[in-house]
């Protein structure tokens, strides 16, 4: 399974049913799980944990150090969890002890061609992020967002889950949970109201998080004051509670 012109480290550790493409290159304190294919081309540097059945393609650079200025070579590391597909010349960095130390990937998410995830991010699951867009350093993505063409994230924002950016927005603050978002600067659009429908939320659940969305953008209220009201709504939900989560969680403040 592993193709003679693979250069494959006699340290690394590969299930016995992992494919490696030609010209692939995996080195020391990498770890490769069950049902894994890996293209021509790939670099995978550890130390690097990759979980079961993902799919990495050509070129691809999967937990390289990271060119930030403070890292002096720690060994920090990179988690990639199962049923991930990483598309062409996706680039995933590995973490920082000034961060987290590592970098990690959660499961079933679609990382498409080029792709850049910077160190000690976090992506949850069943997240799609298309193609050239980009994480700085330290962003959190929550499960189920997606992150249009050419999306760029400043580092440290936190990008809440079922949430989604248009094409080339430019994400400098937190996107709270269910938000659409788009434009440089990023400003809030709406509710994600066609995600929400395709992954079967209720419609009174897509009305309360609608209603509530008013209250934070449409009413020219501080957002003390719109927490406030969100907390009095009589009928409180999962979906507005973790709404309300997203906002009182945020430390770089709230894309308005």
């Amino acid at each position: 399974m592993i193709h003679e012109q693979a250069i494959v480290d006699p340290a690394a550790r590969l299930a016995a049913d992992v494919t490696v493409g030609p010209w692939t290159y995996i080195g020391p304190d990498v770890q490769i799980g069950p049902g894994c294919v890996i293209e021509p081309n790939v670099v995978i540097r550890g130390p690097t944990i990759i979980g079961a059945r993902n799919h990495i393609f050509q070129f691809s650079s999967v937990g390289e150090v990271t060119p930030d200025q403070k890292y002096r070579g720690e060994p920090t590391r990179l988690l990639v969890g199962d049923d991930n597909v990483i598309r062409e010349g996706v680039t995933i960095h590995r973490g920082t002890v000034q961060g987290r130390a590592e970098t990690v990937i959660g499961n079933n998410n679609l990382i498409m061609a080029y792709v850049h995830i910077g160190h000690d991010s976090v992506v949850g699951d069943h997240t799609v992020l298309v193609n050239n867009s980009a994480l700085a350093g330290h962003v959190s993505v929550g499960d189920w967002a997606i992150l249009s063409g050419y999306t760029l994230v400043h580092q440290f924002c936190q990008i809440g889950a079922h949430s989604f950016s248009g094409m080339g927005s430019a994400v400098g603050k937190d996107i709270p949970a269910f938000v659409t978002v788009a434009g440089a600067p990023a400003q809030a659009k709406s509710i994600n109201v066609e995600g929400l429908r395709r992954r079967g939320f209720s419609s009174s659940a897509i009305s309360e998080l609608r209603r509530a969305f008013r209250i934070v953008y449409r009413q020219n209220l501080t957002l003390d004051i719109a927490l406030r009201r969100l907390e009095s709504m009589l009928e409180s939900s999962p979906e507005l509670t973790l709404f309300i989560e997203s906002l009182t969680s945020s430390e770089r403040g709230i894309v308005r």
